[in-house]
């Protein structure tokens, strides 16, 4: 096992990344090297604070010794910065969307296989203990044969670049059906074969959807249903919500995953308020990333997981603008 695994941030632009940063810190069995991000003002408050190196250019973090990087950039930088990593020989942990067409995400895929690194899936939401509990019931039977799934992300406009599709690729379909589609996913283990979708902007005056209805039909026959909608107002007591409703054959199983709160009503505020008290997901990504790479063995959620979530969300946006539903040709894991 590798006494200590050397891991460098590039950008700053997702909000996870602080997140990760924090989780990267407390970890005695990491070294976190530096942040290489071109806004020095995004991440100066994180260089003062602990005392981190600054690379303006992510090539330069990319020429040390380290291991591994955590990208947190715009989606349109994904492939590029992923593909720069796999060339200088480092494993990647990559944001959601995992790329922003499958040729990109083929891409990253190759150019990690091809330089023997490992690509890793930002999907935190495995690691929240409701989701980890209803897997565990699915795997085991409890409630037979799933026929129908439907599921929900619904969360606020997050502003800022995720509303420029130049660079984020896209809305709310593409920001939000990727992390319920990767549960979906997971929990079915089958490949989506046909979707059907709506995307509009309903809620916000940003020129990009921030609705939407995302239909998918999996090879093994069940049918689902997605609400990625970036819909919940300013007074909704926290940004969103991740839920799952599993219809089986011998019952149903409804997945609350962030349930795990307290509910706080404060005249400052003048709002409702959520208090998490479950385990971070970010904290536990961080640590499957990182015990995967230490032991020399396979990360939990590849690269070809994030193509099939996100190829899901492209197929919804062709979907939504030619107004009937979608095919999507088996993928061979083999192919890149």
């Amino acid at each position: 096992m590798k006494a200590k695994l050397k891991v460098g941030m590039i950008s700053f632009a997702h909000m996870h990344a602080a997140s990760y940063l924090q989780a990267l810190l407390a970890r005695k069995d990491v070294d976190l090297v530096g942040i290489a991000d071109e806004n020095r003002e995004r991440v100066r408050p994180f260089l003062e604070r602990y005392g981190l190196a600054y690379y303006e250019d992510a090539g330069k973090l990319l020429a040390t010794d380290v291991d591994a990087v955590v990208i947190c950039s715009e989606n349109v930088r994904h492939a590029p910065l992923t593909v720069q990593a796999a060339q200088a020989g480092k494993h990647v942990l990559c944001e959601k969307p995992l790329g922003i067409s499958e040729a990109q995400m083929r891409e990253m895929i190759e150019a990690c296989r091809a330089n023997g690194v490992q690509l890793m899936t930002a999907f935190p939401c495995r690691y929240l203990a409701s989701v980890i509990e209803a897997k565990a019931a699915v795997d085991r039977g409890d409630i037979g044969r799933i026929v129908a799934v439907k599921g929900t992300n619904r969360g606020t406009m997050p502003g800022g670049w995720f509303a420029d599709r130049s660079l984020s690729g896209g809305g709310a379909v593409l920001d939000h059906t990727v992390h319920v589609m990767d549960l979906m996913n997971w929990f079915l283990n089958s490949e989506p074969e046909e979707v059907f979708a709506y995307a509009a902007t309903l809620f916000h005056r940003e020129p990009i959807d921030d609705a939407g209805m995302v239909h998918v039909k999996f090879r093994n026959g069940v049918i689902a249903v997605l609400d990625p909608s970036w819909s919940r107002p300013a007074a909704f007591p926290t940004w969103g919500d991740v839920t799952m409703e599993l219809i089986g054959t011998k019952g149903t199983l409804f997945v609350d995953a962030f349930a795990q709160k307290n509910e706080i009503y404060n005249n400052e505020r003048m709002k409702p308020s959520w208090s998490y008290w479950g385990d971070s997901m970010d904290d536990r990504l961080i640590e499957a990333f990182v015990l995967a790479l230490r032991e020399d063995r396979s990360v939990p959620i590849t690269g070809e997981d994030g193509f099939r979530s996100a190829r899901v969300a492209l197929a919804a946006y062709a979907s939504a603008q030619q107004g009937k539903p979608v095919r999507l040709a088996p993928w061979d894991r083999t192919d890149g």
